[in-house]
This record gives structure tokens, C-alpha cells and sequence, in this order.
């Protein structure tokens, strides 16, 4: 049986790797041949650097834990104001409003289910696969030149005093930043509970949106999809450890993490026997293999928008 609850200890052991991606101005390695995405390593950064944010999200599990039992979720519709921040060094990299359109276009496909792979979804997840019916709107585009040629993962893009951009709002507000992270890095999320300053998603801007074909096979706008999941409190589906806990009871345990496009069914060598949902947006497959959400996920997301939830500042 998955566990919802962690103690504070438990989340200090759980994101104990370390995070040693630092901040670079050397150039940039673009090519990815394999998803990775630093929130885990961002998350044991922050845990180390401040005490008392496993305690915080020790009180948004029990939350979250509580509104799921007493079916106290929401039930109105909630639209996720977005704010997109871009860093550039390059023209390339001053990616276009229709480029950053398109990511919310495909956020909003992938939180209702209304991409068109979704009916690619197997018979034997259908029943758990779900419509987020979470949507999200573009208010507003900021630019602004820099000499940095990549950013690592310390959050400085969140820093306009470090020569980021600060978030706007962000109790009330998505902030995303497009800029070249470095590092063979995707994307990242803050995940609920911590800091207000750098509350947000950060993807690289070779796989935000739309992207060209060189950045295949993550130019379809899934990094995205995934690391607003963190951003709403999901956690990898293999719960980063070997047959680990992703808090959600309707995913099945995976080994570890997942790339590529695996062929279904994918047996899983945790026992007992059973198939892996690769398909899950919080695997780490190619933009062309993730393609759902489940019920769990979503009674997780959705805990975070009720009166006294983490995000309830964003409203229904």
C-alpha cells in the first residue's frame, strides 16, 4: 500500500541526493539524449538550506492526505494565470509569443485530455486515466537580454539582482522561465512549500513549446506538462528509489525511471508482476510517449486549490 504521509525525517532521507549543478557562463551543451529533470536534486538543495521546508511539506501531505479521504477537493474550475519569463543570449533563444503560446496550448490539451494521444492510453490504464480539468492562461510575456550563456539550477533566473527576472506574484500566479539551463537539464519545478521568491517552472528554451525539430525527441511541450506536475505536487512516478512511492495509489510501482518510447506492455521486475505506466507524464520518456495523467494524480493536483490548500490562493 503506497503511503501518503511522510514525516520530516522521511523527506529529508527521501531527496538526500545532492545537487551539484552550479551556475555556468562557459558554453552550453544542448544536446539531450536522454530526459532529465533537476527538481529532485533542487528540492535536496533546498531541504538542506532551509529546516523547516520539510516540515511544510510534511503539513501539505497531511492536508493533502485529509481533503482526499473527506472528498474535499475542488469541484469548480480552476484557470492557472501564467506569466513566462524569458532570458536570452541568442536570437534563437529569444523565443517567439507564438513558440510560448504554444506551450499553453499544449498545457491546457494535457491537464484535460483533449491531446490527441491520449486515446492512445491502454485498456488497462483507461479506467484510472483522467481529465486534470486544470486550464491555463497567458497574461503576460517578459524579455530581457543577458550575457549569461547558461544558468544551472540555483535559481539565480529567479533573481533580478543575480541578472534574472524576480516572479510576478507568484501566490497568485505561474511563473515560468524559458532560458538555456546548461547541463543536459530539461527543466525544473519548486514543488509546493517552498519559497515564495523562487515559486515557479523553469524549462530551457530549446524545449519550451512547440520546438524545432532539433530538439527531438522533447520538442512537443511535454517537459512542461511535466514539471508543472511537480509544481503541483506530484513526484516522478518511480519515486526517485528503486520501486519507490510516488504517493499516488493508482500508478503502478516502477523499477526506475523510464526513456524512449517503451512498447507496451512494459513489465515492471518490482513484485509483484504487473505493467509499468511509461505513458504517465511523470516518467521520463521522450515527449512522444507521455500522454496521461491518473485519478490519484489528479486528487493530488487538486488538494492544492481548496480553502487552506498550498496553492489556494489561485482560486476556483
Amino acid at each position: 500500500m503506497k503511503k501518503i504521509l511522510l514525516t520530516a525525517t522521511a523527506f529529508l532521507m527521501l531527496f538526500s541526493c545532492q545537487n551539484d549543478q552550479t551556475e555556468s557562463t562557459a558554453a552550453a551543451t544542448n544536446a539531450t539524449a536522454r530526459r532529465s529533470c533537476a527538481s529532485q536534486d533542487v528540492l535536496a538543495e533546498q531541504l538542506k538550506a532551509d529546516p523547516t521546508l520539510a516540515l511544510r511539506m510534511n503539513e501539505i501531505e497531511a492536508f493533502t492526505k485529509k481533503s482526499m479521504l473527506t472528498n474535499r477537493l475542488v469541484n469548480g474550475k480552476v484557470v492557472i494565470p501564467v506569466v513566462v519569463n524569458v532570458l536570452y543570449n541568442t536570437t534563437a533563444g529569444n523565443i517567439s509569443d507564438a513558440q510560448i503560446q504554444s506551450q499553453i496550448d499544449v498545457l491546457n490539451k494535457d491537464y484535460t485530455a483533449t491531446n490527441s494521444d491520449f486515446s492512445s492510453t491502454p485498456a488497462e490504464f483507461a479506467g484510472v486515466a483522467a481529465n486534470i480539468d486544470i486550464t491555463f492562461e497567458l497574461v503576460k510575456i517578459n524579455r530581457k537580454s543577458t550575457t549569461k550563456t547558461s544558468w544551472g539550477t540555483r535559481d539565480a533566473m529567479k533573481k533580478t539582482k543575480q541578472g534574472g527576472l524576480d516572479p510576478t506574484t507568484p501566490s497568485t500566479t505561474l511563473n515560468m522561465w524559458a532560458c538555456t539551463i546548461g547541463g543536459g537539464i530539461l527543466g525544473y519545478a519548486q514543488f509546493p512549500g517552498g519559497s515564495l521568491a523562487t515559486d515557479g517552472v523553469v524549462i530551457d528554451s530549446n524545449y519550451f513549446g512547440l520546438s524545432s525539430a532539433a530538439s527531438y525527441p522533447y520538442n512537443l511541450g511535454r517537459t512542461a506538462s511535466h514539471e508543472v506536475g511537480h509544481w503541483m505536487n506530484l513526484r516522478h512516478i518511480w519515486g526517485d528509489a528503486s520501486c519507490g512511492d510516488d504517493l499516488v495509489s493508482d500508478t503502478p510501482v516502477h523499477k526506475t525511471s523510464n526513456f524512449g518510447v517503451p512498447t507496451y506492455p512494459y513489465v515492471s521486475t518490482c513484485l509483484p508482476a504487473h505493467n509499468e505506466m511509461t505513458m504517465n507524464y511523470m516518467d521520463y520518456t521522450d515527449d512522444r510517449g507521455m500522454y496521461m495523467f491518473t485519478n490519484g494524480q489528479k486528487a493530488r493536483m487538486t488538494a492544492l486549490f481548496v480553502s487552506g490548500g498550498a496553492r489556494s490562493g489561485f482560486g476556483i
